[in-house]
């Protein structure tokens, strides 16, 4: 069962590199609640676009298939490296 941390002031550059890299599927959960899968380059786009500000990812949650890809995003998005 997938489990989900909250992101905050991620590098937005960085994020999505480390997402050309996850073996499962990546879904962030925006504040209003819509789910998108990050593994898509369009929902990559739609998604971050409007969770951006300053350049950085305000606050969303990130749900993961693969507990790997989890383990990277959550060190990624709290030491600022994968």
């Amino acid at each position: 069962m997938p489990t989900s941390f909250d992101m905050h002031d991620v590098d937005v550059k960085k994020f999505m590199d480390a997402l050309d890299s996850c073996k499962g599927n990546v879904y962030l959960i925006t504040e209003e609640g819509d789910k998108l899968n990050l593994k898509s380059k369009l929902s990559q786009i739609t998604g971050l676009l409007h969770l951006i500000e300053g350049g950085k990812l305000v606050e969303a949650k990130v749900i993961c298939d693969d507990p790997d890809d989890e383990s990277m995003l959550f060190r990624m998005n709290l030491f600022g490296k994968a």
